[in-house]
């Protein structure tokens, strides 16, 4: 079989049809079927497989069930398919189990049944689960931005002339204009004095307490440091370009961010959650209404670097699917000719062009407003 003899394969697997133990007849008929269906004699083949499952339960029974649905779903028989997955499904090691489901959810779907399809797509994300692991990097950032707003807020490095910290990291815009561009960044790490406004730093250090982990399971810490570098910088843009307020603190934009990232994933993707997660994503979009309200509404607040966060972040999550969950989309596999292989019917490099250009546009928006805050005040 691995040199494709597959002649010579059928003829010596033939050979130990009928031996004493069920499992080497049925391994064996198996081989047949594999070998003849590779020789394009698709009735023999499904003819051994079948026989597969009219002997005891061995190892061979689930790959025979799996090339029986296989070559249901060529034919067109995708109710036959259906209910041979459905077999498979009972013998499936846990490492099968999940793309089982997945493809029952795409015969569903095919089927017009969507509720079952929403079942088994669930299941399938059920069992394989959100990935995570390794150092969480969310109370990384969180640490980092509550002791460098505590010791700005007590004044490390301040002078008779000079704020200290919190005059070299705040969202100073004429001093942005002038080249000290890491302030865009950098705004990020301080807050409002938290002896006189307390609830700044706690409030923002508490939303990335909620927000950061849901991002860095859906998209890994790669992705959840580069999401909050781009949005911090998205929000500090917006503020530079269109806010009249000459300076700013806080990590609210890039918070924002991250909303929006989940959002713009949430309704673009369709990423399949476990209940919680999903409960969760529900609200964020009331959350983000709320958060807007109550910046329009109360003075003080920077709502263009909430809106620049909010926009750049629903930016990204609509071009950057998450690769810690299974979507609708990477869910929604054909099977392939071959056992074991599927197709996506989306076209990869197509996908991929259309988030280059995305992210490219991104970058063009950033330096409009880049530019119109230069010349706003420089």
């Amino acid at each position: 079989m691995s040199t494709a003899d597959f002649g010579d394969a059928a003829l010596l697997y033939q050979r130990v049809i009928g031996f004493d133990d069920p499992a080497v007849t049925a391994t064996a008929m198996l081989g047949v079927g594999q070998a003849l269906h590779r020789l394009d004699d698709e009735a023999s083949a499904m003819a051994y497989w079948l026989e597969v499952t009219h002997l005891p339960d061995t190892p061979a029974t689930y790959g025979a069930w799996r090339e029986i649905a296989g070559a249901r779903v060529r034919s067109g028989d995708l109710a036959g398919a259906h209910a041979a997955y459905r077999e498979a499904r009972r013998r499936a090691p846990a490492q099968d189990k999940a793309e089982i489901e997945s493809r029952l959810g795409w015969l569903s779907k095919e089927l017009g049944d969507q509720r079952g399809a929403a079942k088994h797509f669930g299941k399938a994300r059920g069992i394989s689960g959100i990935t995570g692991g390794g150092l969480a990097m969310t109370p990384i950032f969180i640490g980092i931005t509550v002791i460098t707003s505590l010791l700005a807020d007590f004044g490390l490095g301040a002078t008779k002339t000079s704020g200290g910290l919190i005059d070299v990291l705040a969202l100073d815009k004429a001093a942005i204009a002038a080249g000290e561009i890491w302030r865009l960044l950098t705004v990020t790490l301080v807050h409002a004095p938290f002896t006189q406004v307390p609830l700044h730093l706690l409030l923002n250090m508490y939303s990335l307490w909620i927000v950061g982990p849901v991002v860095e399971r859906l998209y890994g810490r790669r992705v959840f440091v580069a999401a909050y570098l781009v949005t911090a910088l998205g929000g500090s843009l917006a503020t530079f370009a269109l806010s009249p307020d000459p300076a700013g603190v806080g990590a609210s934009g890039a918070i924002f961010g991250l909303v929006g990232l989940l959002v713009g994933a949430h309704y673009i993707h369709r990423p399949m959650l476990d209940r919680a997660t999903r409960s969760f994503m529900s609200q964020l979009v009331v959350i983000i209404g709320i958060n807007l309200l109550f910046g329009l509404s109360v003075s003080g607040i920077d709502n263009w670097a909430h809106i620049g966060g909010l926009v750049s972040g629903l930016w990204l999550g609509a071009l950057l699917p998450p690769t810690g969950a299974p979507t609708l989309r990477s869910l929604w596999r054909r099977p392939g000719t071959q056992p074991g292989t599927t197709v996506d019917a989306f076209g990869a490099q197509g996908t991929r062009l259309a988030r280059i250009a995305g992210l490219a546009l991104l970058a063009v928006i950033f330096g409009v407003l880049w530019t119109l805050g230069v010349a706003a005040w420089a």
